[in-house]
């Protein structure tokens, strides 16, 4: 039997134009967005359509713009293609759409929650930033990071993939002892050094019971309603460790993962962690039609 996880992406697969043809066709899916405008004060339709992207690049907007965006592919794909996943798993702020997904918490009360991350985020992200470290070993790059008390191994994304995050000196100096040892280091579009002991707190909402099980990418294990606010502060301050989650959902027999939301980003990473799986990205309307005939045949 097919066991499916629904997959929602963190900060970076933000793009111009994310959601825009779902919401021109799918009711439920324009919804969202009408919801956000409402509640968050600034148009977040607009500038997930339309950008400009050094606006939607912005740490206050791209959190909610994002989540708005997943949660928004999330309904078109429930009100077009039914299928159910058996669990959900979000990367960094994606956690806030697999809550959606999952049934503990409105939309709008997650939407707002996710804006108030976004705001204190940018408070907090002055002097810093995040890079990826590719070629070596989860363990090299600790190494290299314990040397120095101002970066930290902040996203596990795949073998061979982690991200650094800390003040700009401390990223520039692992990065240049990283490619001595024959790494590649690239600088990410975030505005800030997120994941890190740089970070504050987020405020939480009340959680109801899962109806989907969630899959934690701070603990990469399965977690109870009641352990989610706790989880949300700690996400702040903790690395992402999507890899270990994605190999323990395998471990669990998920063999589909069904990318939810813009940028497909998670789509190649999950094949890098494990290339038996399945997986699919789901960001526009002919991705609908092809998740519902490929689940068909499962």
């Amino acid at each position: 039997m097919t066991r499916v996880a629904f997959c929602f992406p963190g900060q970076g697969s933000q793009r111009v134009g994310m959601a825009r043809d779902l919401a021109a066709e799918v009711p439920a899916a324009a919804a969202v967005f009408e919801e956000a405008n409402d509640l968050l004060g600034f148009d977040v339709r607009a500038v997930s359509f339309d950008g400009p992207m050094e606006e939607l690049s912005r740490t206050e907007v791209t959190q909610p713009a994002l989540v708005a965006a997943s949660i928004a592919t999330l309904r078109a794909v429930e009100d077009r293609t039914g299928v159910v996943p058996s669990v959900v798993v979000g990367h960094s702020v994606g956690e806030y759409a697999a809550l959606a997904a999952a049934r503990a918490a409105s939309a709008g009360d997650l939407l707002r929650l996710v804006a108030e991350r976004g705001r204190i985020s940018a408070e907090a992200a002055t002097g810093g930033g995040m890079a990826a470290v590719l070629k070596l070993d989860d363990a090299e790059v600790e190494r290299l990071c314990a040397a120095r008390d101002d970066v930290w191994p902040a996203n596990y994304n795949c073998p061979g993939q982690v991200v650094i995050s800390g003040r700009d000196e401390g990223i520039e100096a692992v990065g240049e002892e990283a490619r001595a040892v024959g790494g590649k280091v690239i600088r990410l579009p975030v505005a800030g050094a997120f994941h890190s002991p740089l970070m504050a707190a987020v405020r939480a909402v009340q959680f109801a019971e899962m109806q989907v099980s969630f899959m934690s990418t701070v603990t990469s294990a399965l977690e109870t309603a009641d352990r989610v606010p706790g989880l949300l502060v700690e996400q702040l301050t903790a690395p992402v460790r999507f890899t270990q989650a994605v190999q323990a959902l395998v471990a669990t027999g998920v063999d589909t993962f069904v990318e939810v939301g813009p940028g497909g980003v998670l789509t190649g990473l999950v094949k890098r962690i494990d290339g038996s799986v399945r997986t699919l990205a789901v960001s526009d309307p002919t991705d609908l039609e092809a998740l519902a005939e490929v689940m068909v045949d499962a």
